[in-house]
C-alpha cells in the first residue's frame, strides 16, 4: 500500500514573498511544518513568508526544510510564479469585469469535485484525469462565465485554461458542444490575448451550440408527444390498440400531454431568448424567416407569466421542509402547459425556421462576452422532480 504523502509546493510572489501550498493524503503534516517554520496562512489556504531581504529568505527556507523533515513532508520548489498572481494578472487584461481566485485541492479526493463543473473534452480534461492538480485559479466575470486555469502538467512553463459550467451535462467525453481548452504562454499579457481572441469566441460559439441543441432536443420531445396524442385522438385508440372507450378521456390525455410538454418547454423558455436575439434573417439567404421569428418571440412573451409563476411556485415549494406529492407538481405543470399550449404549437410549427436561423447566427467576437445577456426568460430554475409518464 502506498505511503500517504505530505507535500509542499514552494513558489514566489512579488507581493507575498515565499508562497507554499500543502497537499497530499497527509497534507495536515505539511500544514504543521509550515506553521512551525513561521509561515502565515492566508484565507485562501496558501502559506506565505515575506522576502524582505536575502537573510530573511534564507532563514525562512532553512526553517521550512528543518520542519518539513521533522513532519515527513516533501518540498518541491517550482520555477513558476505563484498561480494566484498569474490568474489575477490575466483576469485584469480580459474584456469586461473579471476576478480570479485560487482554489486548493489539498487532498487528492478534493480534485474530484472539479468533474461535475468541468466543460471540456480535450487537454484540460486529460490533465485532470491523468495528473494530480493540487491547486487552480478560477476566473469569473460579471456575466457568469467561469474558467479554470492550471499549471500545464509535464512542462516547466505555460498553463491550461478551460471552461466550467453549472449546466447539467452528460459525460464530457461525449459532449460535442464542449469548448476545447487551450495552452497559454507563461507571459500574462500574451495569455490574456489568447483567452480574449481565441478561447472566449470559441467558448461563446460552444454556448450557442449547446443551447441550440438543448432547445431543439426539447422541441423534438414535445413533437413526439404531440404526434402521439394526435394519433390517439384521430384513431380513438391508445397506442397499444386499446379503445379509449369514452371520449371524455381525451381531456385527461391532453392534461397529461400538457404536463410532459411543459417540462420540455421550460428549456425553450430558458435558452431560446438569447438565441433569437442573435438571429439576423436579413443577413441570411432566408430573409422571409423574419415573420416566423417574430411569431416565436411573441410566443415567448405570451409565456412570460406562466414562466414567472413556475419559478415563483417552485421557489416557494422548495422552501417547505417536506416532500411534495408528485400529483401536486403534475397539477401545476399541467395547468401551465395548457396555458402556454398556443405558444408550444407556434414553436412546433416554426421550429425548423428557428433552427435554420440560429445555426446561421454566428456569435460575435470577445467584446460581446463583456455584455450581460438579455434577462427575459433567462432565469435558471432549480432541478425539477420527475414526472409520471402518461398512459397512451
Amino acid at each position: 500500500m502506498p505511503t500517504p504523502t505530505a507535500e509542499i509546493a514552494l513558489t514566489t510572489s512579488r507581493a507575498l514573498g515565499l508562497v507554499a501550498i500543502a497537499s497530499g493524503e497527509e497534507y495536515q503534516r505539511a500544514h504543521h511544518a509550515l506553521k512551525d517554520a513561521g509561515f502565515r496562512r492566508l484565507p485562501n489556504g496558501v502559506f506565505v513568508s515575506p522576502l524582505t531581504d536575502a537573510q530573511t529568505a534564507r532563514s525562512a527556507a532553512s526553517a521550512l526544510v528543518h520542519h518539513a523533515h521533522t513532519y515527513g513532508a516533501t518540498i518541491t520548489p517550482s520555477p513558476r510564479p505563484y498561480l494566484g498572481d498569474i490568474g489575477t494578472e490575466i483576469a485584469a487584461r480580459l474584456p469586461g469585469t473579471w476576478s480570479a481566485q485560487l482554489e486548493i485541492y489539498s487532498h487528492p479526493l478534493w480534485q474530484e469535485d472539479l468533474w461535475p463543473a468541468l466543460w471540456d473534452a480535450s487537454d484540460l480534461h486529460r490533465a485532470l484525469k491523468d495528473h494530480r492538480i493540487p491547486f487552480a485559479s478560477v476566473l469569473k466575470n460579471d456575466t457568469g462565465i467561469k474558467l479554470l486555469l492550471i499549471e500545464r502538467p509535464g512542462h516547466r512553463s505555460g498553463y491550461l485554461l478551460g471552461a466550467l459550467t453549472e449546466h447539467e451535462k452528460e459525460d464530457p467525453d461525449d459532449d460535442p458542444t464542449a469548448p476545447h481548452s487551450i495552452v497559454l504562454p507563461a507571459d500574462p499579457a500574451l495569455a490574456a490575448h489568447s483567452v480574449t481572441y481565441t478561447f472566449l469566441p470559441a467558448y461563446r460559439r460552444a454556448l450557442q451550440h449547446r443551447d441550440l441543441d438543448t432547445v431543439l432536443t426539447s422541441l423534438e420531445r414535445i413533437r413526439e408527444e404531440h404526434q402521439a396524442l394526435r394519433a390517439i385522438k384521430d384513431s380513438g385508440r391508445y397506442s397499444d390498440g386499446v379503445p379509449l372507450g369514452d371520449s371524455r378521456l381525451i381531456a385527461g390525455l391532453e392534461r397529461d400531454f400538457a404536463d410532459l410538454a411543459w417540462l420540455s418547454f421550460t428549456d425553450v423558455l430558458e435558452h431560446a431568448p438569447l438565441l433569437l436575439a442573435r438571429c439576423r434573417p436579413a443577413a441570411t439567404p432566408w430573409p422571409q424567416d423574419a415573420a416566423a421569428l417574430t411569431r416565436l418571440r411573441e410566443a415567448l412573451a405570451h409565456s412570460q407569466d406562466a414562466w414567472n409563476e413556475w419559478n415563483d411556485t417552485r421557489s416557494g415549494l422548495y422552501s417547505i421542509p417536506r416532500t411534495l406529492p408528485a400529483y401536486e407538481w403534475s397539477q401545476v405543470r399541467g395547468r401551465l402547459g395548457l396555458a402556454v399550449l398556443p405558444a408550444i404549437e407556434t414553436w412546433l410549427a416554426d421550429g425548423e425556421t428557428f433552427a435554420r436561423q440560429a445555426r446561421a447566427a454566428v456569435p460575435g467576437g470577445p467584446a460581446a462576452l463583456s455584455a450581460p445577456s438579455p434577462r427575459l426568460l433567462t432565469t435558471r430554475p432549480p432541478p425539477t422532480p420527475p414526472a409520471a409518464s402518461a398512459h397512451r
